[in-house]
């Protein structure tokens, strides 16, 4: 993951490899099969309980201070209770943020920014269903809230606005099992039997899933989000394709080509109703590379969440009105290296607006971020 991860940033923002170091922190499995196969390169341990675990985090992390002062540190794969409580205590101490809820956040408000425009809502008059409650539905949810609160809402207010499901249903106050982590989104509700019935009752204009159990997005489920609007909102953001919610070809019929459909793994064209539909592939890749390339140019200390709201606006500005026709509500990968720079540009401009960068600003932050990307015919290198 963290070689892949770092692949990413060299390839679509071009964030020289040599300054990109993978690590992978082995705490032991608790599946004993792994740990008897004699294949298997990983700690044959029982798993780290929290406080060891969190011993060996903290040592790690002064090590990269004392190492590479300065160095971004980005969070992946850590379990949901982890990911939120670990970026609360670390936040405001190091350059770091989690891209599986921070990135995933700023790419999902980007792509309801977006769908605003072939709906004619703002972000303030969406009802968000999210059908998931772990870190990327969560991460969507806070950053929505946010913003919605620069429209206009309370927090309260922009709370109401977003119900999430979790295996267990609806995530409302009177159930006892809520992690602390879901808490704040816990609604005054009764509970709700099933997807179709949350939907009934809650009226959404958008619905989010980042569940991982493919096929949640039935007939019924659409056909009720295609009754209650004319340009339903659809986003199936788990992959791999097995495991999305829907595919691009099931939204569309299901909703009459109303669909506003935007997913995790990539879905070619569909032909329905006399025009061809462009599906947006939501992909955190058009996030994490430019925000590590803003943090760099700049030599932000910290990573605010300012910073991923600019870059979930400047994503948003990438997708062009030809794209909008086709209801593409994502750039084309095609144009990753771009966007990064769009983003790398609004990110650094905000390190620099909170007096967390460190380097003399560039005249042109796009042009900077352009000059310093990493082209394999040279040997370019950020100074």
């Amino acid at each position: 993951i963290p070689i892949g991860k770092l692949a990413l940033y060299t390839l679509c923002a071009g964030v020289p490899p040599e300054l990109c170091l993978p690590v992978t922190l082995d705490v032991g499995t608790n599946n004993e099969p792994l740990r008897n196969d004699p294949l298997y390169l990983g700690e044959r341990e029982r798993r780290m309980t929290a406080q060891p675990w969190d011993a060996l985090l903290e040592e790690f992390l002064a090590a990269t201070q004392t190492v590479f002062p300065g160095v971004i540190v980005q969070f992946e794969d850590f379990n949901t209770a982890c990911a939120f409580r670990l970026l609360q205590r670390y936040r405001d101490q190091l350059c770091c943020f989690n891209d599986d809820v921070q990135g995933t956040g700023a790419m999902g408000l980007a792509g309801l920014y977006t769908a605003g425009r072939i709906t004619g809502r703002k972000l303030s008059g969406q009802r968000i269903l999210f059908v998931g409650a772990g870190e990327a539905c969560l991460g969507i949810g806070t950053i929505v809230v946010a913003a919605m609160q620069r429209e206009g809402w309370s927090e309260a207010e922009a709370k109401q606005r977003c119900l999430f499901l979790d295996s267990q249903g609806p995530v409302i106050a009177s159930r006892k099992d809520l992690p602390e982590h879901k808490r704040p989104f816990a609604q005054d509700r009764g509970p709700l039997p099933d997807l179709l019935a949350a939907i009934e009752s809650f009226k959404p204009t958008a619905l989010i899933g980042a569940s991982g159990k493919g096929g949640l997005f039935t007939e019924p489920v659409l056909g009720a989000m295609a009754r209650l609007n004319e340009r339903p909102i659809v986003f199936a953001l788990s992959n791999p394709t097995s495991k999305a919610e829907c595919t691009a070809e099931q939204a569309y019929a299901w909703t009459d080509g109303r669909a506003v459909f935007a997913s995790g793994s990539p879905f070619d064209p569909v032909a329905f109703g006399g025009r061809v539909h462009a599906p947006g592939q939501g992909n955190n890749s058009f996030v994490f590379p430019g925000v590590g390339l803003g943090l760099l140019i700049s030599g932000s200390k910290r990573v605010t969440d300012e910073m991923f709201f600019a870059a979930a606006q400047a994503l948003a500005a990438q997708t062009s009105e030809a794209d909008l026709e086709h209801g593409r509500i994502f750039p084309v990968a095609a144009r990753m290296r771009e966007v990064a720079a769009q983003v790398a540009a609004a990110v650094a401009a905000v390190a620099y607006a909170q007096d967390h960068a460190t380097k003399p600003r560039p005249l042109d932050l796009r042009a900077e971020a352009a000059r310093v990307m990493y082209e394999p015919r040279s040997n370019q290198s950020p100074r």
